[in-house]
């Protein structure tokens, strides 16, 4: 057991649980348990485990005590649920400074913590820390003889305003506040729909992109938002709007003392108001936005068409049925359609359906008809729907799934559907649902001749590279590790340990790639979050087929990284491969890559010194792995903050072995003549001469750790008068004796200074333009652990007398061979 978890255990049984309803705190020796609880001081809100609905797992929240049915307002573990056979060991207490919630059970560890440092603001002379919840229904951590919260659930929404609470938005960050609707009423784990503010208005958004509705600026005369019924503001709501340097909030109160507010993000997509009316003991609702259920974005989901004049809200368009079995209409709740594939046409067919709002992002064409852009639709299999535009002689057609169709009474333009024929349903491309359908095929017999003569060819093509794909396995033959010609084979399967999935499952698992799922989209293609039947969730790495660079990837990355295991790198769990299909099977990663945290001004302030000391720490760990003590030594070639993905922990894991390489022995050098990577990360050596090498890694990772101490992307660092990328930056208060002055804003309170200088001065030698110079990873591990170790002076880094150069965080690819002219292309996170 680590030594952490003793001292929670010896802590624990020094300590006693609340009785039920005792006190307003949790401070000292007191924790919440099942069956107990805290209640603020006027007795109108509770805090405790509960169970949502019809749900087995349990949550700590925040709810008002004397109000039949429970009425949640606040989740702390919303996304991390206890199970009911672990509930009897879970706690709340206060540790280390954090109001943290543990359990001894599978999970094991800490479920949610505040998360705050401990020497943050410290109090002279110490205090003991406590959480209390006020009468407002705000959960409050603080020192015991002072005022100012360490932490505090207004602060930490889920999906509910109170009133007294600070609906803002930070100047300083570009960041408002957001609240999330839950999922369902027995899952209060984050919904579809979002309700935030910006620097002017509030709006809503459908899956954090889709802006639906917009409350418009606050107008004082009326003491309300714009778009809010008028008379509002004037009999209900007194109203504060405040616009300073900081920031510009907006807190509201009702009128009448009797009555108990709430605003809601709603499961189905809509801010609800809601007063409590003690006459008739239930909630009211004042107003709702956007009023009707049709104005919310994907409403009916894929594929469904929304009419508020209709007796059912959702309806499938023709050729296609509900996902599910579950209710349309307010009940509904985005499961959307999905094709019927039993039909017996041969061709493409289209439907027509007139005065319909049609769906965003479309792709536009210009053509001289309507038949025109039919034609632009049947020639793309992923196309699903157009739609042609008389006046501009324009053609809109659409891929994938169809979202917002939405049905009007009269206008709006004409859309034509595309039926699923017996062609179109066994493309089973990336947008095909329900494949599963039998259908009669009759294969002419040249077909089959034609099969039997390509599958020998197949095989003695095969053969003939087989040698040469053993020489790879075992060393890459060449020493540059390179297999992108290489084919995959029978024997490439037995030798990879990893396992192969068929298509179907893959389907099954990822809803047919449903865009709800995607995660993202890099050069390989895009990824999808998955979820197999036992509950395991996976990431799905979808190679496109477009893409060459895809295919050698592909290759590439299944042959070398199944061979690999290290706790700080991706875990391959399979692969597949089916006719075009191409597909990488990784463990899910929750916090996606360190860029999304670290570039973000409000989720950095997550990694604080030590956690970010850590995830360097785990990235070394890694490439003394892949450099020293693999079986074969492996040189990443591509090490970037966005291949550097983070567990639930914030553990940091390498991924995206594409374009790595393997040299033999003790080989630790070789050249290319195709040099590929990312502009900002690659070393001199290599992108001027073709040369790589575990130096380059060592490059890569020195400009990673200073992105990590600095906050700030070399690649995208224009905005200095002085130098003109993010080394020069650093060299440049490096030699002014200001390096503290480097170190992002955010983590200045907590970090240490000494390992903030130690790890400044590693991060310069793993930069210098000489290769030579720069110390292998192993050193630099025992640089950043041993104390007592001396530390040689940098010399200045690489490229730091560049140029301005508007190639910004682009991948660059260029073939030495042919031309010395750089082609650029955007760089997307793979």
């Amino acid at each position: 057991m680590d030594l952490f978890w003793v001292v929670v255990l010896i802590i624990s049984l020094s300590y006693s649980p609340l009785s039920h309803g005792a006190a307003d705190t949790i401070s000292g020796s007191k924790y919440i348990t099942k069956g107990t609880s805290i209640v603020s001081l006027g007795g109108r809100f509770e805090l405790g485990f509960f169970t949502p609905d019809k749900s087995s797992n349990y949550y700590i929240g925040i709810w008002y005590q004397n109000i039949s049915p429970q009425t949640v307002v606040w989740v702390a573990n919303r996304s991390k649920p206890i199970p009911s056979v672990e509930i009897n060991s879970a706690k709340l207490l206060i540790l280390e400074g954090n109001l943290v919630l543990t359990t001894g059970g599978a999970q094991g560890g800490v479920v949610w913590s505040t998360n705050i440092s401990s020497d943050v603001a410290l109090p002279s002379p110490p205090q003991p820390v406590m959480a209390r919840l006020n009468d407002d229904g705000n959960l409050v951590l603080r020192y015991k003889h002072t005022e100012t919260p360490r932490w505090q659930s207004f602060e930490n929404p889920t999906d509910t305003v109170l009133p007294f609470s600070k609906f803002g938005f930070n100047k300083h960050t570009g960041k408002g506040q957001v609240y999330t609707s839950w999922k369902s009423s027995e899952d209060p784990s984050p919904g579809l729909y979002s309700f935030a503010r910006d620097a002017i208005a509030s709006f809503q958004r459908w899956n954090g992109t889709e802006e639906y509705w917009n409350s418009g600026p606050f107008v004082n005369t009326t003491h309300q938002f714009q778009n809010l019924p008028r008379d509002l503001g004037t009999t209900l709501l007194n109203s504060t709007f405040v616009n300073n340097d900081n920031e510009t909030y907006f807190i509201y109160n009702i009128k009448i003392p009797s009555f108990i507010s709430r605003h809601v993000v709603d499961k189905d997509g809509q801010v609800k108001h809601f007063a409590w009316m003690n006459t008739t003991k239930d909630w009211q609702l004042f107003y709702t936005q956007p009023v009707q259920q049709c104005d919310i974005y994907a409403y009916c989901g894929p594929f469904g068409i929304c009419n508020q004049n209709a007796s059912t809200f959702c309806t499938c368009l023709q050729g296609f049925k509900p996902r599910s079995e579950r209710d349309w209409g307010q009940n509904y709740f985005n499961g959307g359609c999905v094709r019927i594939t039993n039909l017996e046409e041969e061709e493409d067919k289209f439907k027509e359906y007139p005065n319909m709002l049609l769906p965003r992002h479309p792709q536009n064409v210009t053509v001289g008809s309507g038949a025109g852009c039919k034609s632009a639709c049947l020639n793309n299999c992923s196309c699903t729907a157009y739609a042609y535009h008389d006046d501009t002689y324009s053609c809109s057609f659409w891929v994938g799934e169809l979202f917002n169709l939405k049905q009007q009474d009269a206008g709006g333009n004409t859309i034509y559907i595309r039926l699923a024929s017996y062609k179109f349903s066994n493309v089973k491309d990336k947008n095909s649902k329900g494949l599963s359908g039998k259908v009669k095929v009759i294969v002419p017999s040249a077909v089959v001749a034609a099969t039997v003569v390509c599958s020998l060819a197949f095989v003695y093509y095969f053969k003939t590279k087989r040698a040469k794909l053993q020489n790879a396995e075992s060393g890459m033959g060449d020493g540059t590790g390179a297999i992108d010609d290489l084919m995959i084979g029978e024997d490439d399967d037995e030798g990879i340990d990893v396992q192969l999935f068929s298509f179907e499952s893959i389907l099954a698992a990822t809803d047919h790639f449903s865009e709800s799922n995607k995660l993202g989209k890099g050069g390989f293609g895009p990824v999808y979050k998955g979820k197999f039947p036992g509950g395991q969730e996976i990431a799905v790495k979808r190679m496109g087929s477009h893409s060459n660079q895809g295919m050698k990837e592909f290759k590439n990355e299944l042959l070398l990284i199944a061979k690999l295991q290290h706790r700080n790198l991706v875990k391959l769990l399979g692969y597949c491969m089916q006719a075009k299909e191409k597909i990488l099977i990784y463990e899910y990663m929750p916090n996606k890559s360190l860029d999304t945290f670290l570039f973000d001004q409000t989720r950095r302030m997550l990694l604080n010194w030590n956690k970010r000391l850590d995830i360097i720490l785990g990235i070394i760990r890694a490439l003394v792995y892949l450099h020293h003590d693999s079986r074969l030594r492996i040189i990443h070639r591509d090490l970037k903050t966005n291949n550097i993905l983070l567990d639930e922990d914030l553990m940091p894991k390498i991924s995206d072995f594409g374009l790595a390489r393997i040299v033999e022995g003790k080989t630790i050098e070789a050249n290319t003549k195709k040099i590929v990577g990312t502009y900002g990360y690659m070393p001199p050596e290599y992108a001027l001469d073709g040369l790589f090498s575990i130096k380059s890694d060592v490059f890569n990772f020195g400009v990673v750790m200073l992105e990590i101490i600095t906050g700030k992307n070399n690649s995208a660092f224009y905005e200095h008068e002085e130098v003109s990328n993010l080394l020069g930056y650093v060299w440049n208060l490096w030699n002014k004796g200001k390096a503290m002055d480097l170190v992002d804003e955010s983590v200045v309170q907590s970090c240490n200074e000494d390992e903030v200088l130690k790890c400044i001065n590693v991060g310069l030698l793993c930069v210098e333009e000489d290769p030579n110079k720069r110390p292998n990873m192993s050193n630099v591990l025992l640089m950043l652990s041993n104390e007592n170790t001396a530390l040689p002076k940098p010399n200045q880094p690489a490229f730091v007398a560049r140029t301005h150069t508007s190639l910004n965080s682009n991948t660059v690819e260029f073939d030495k061979s042919c031309s010395n002219e750089l082609t650029i292309s955007d760089q997307e996170g793979r």
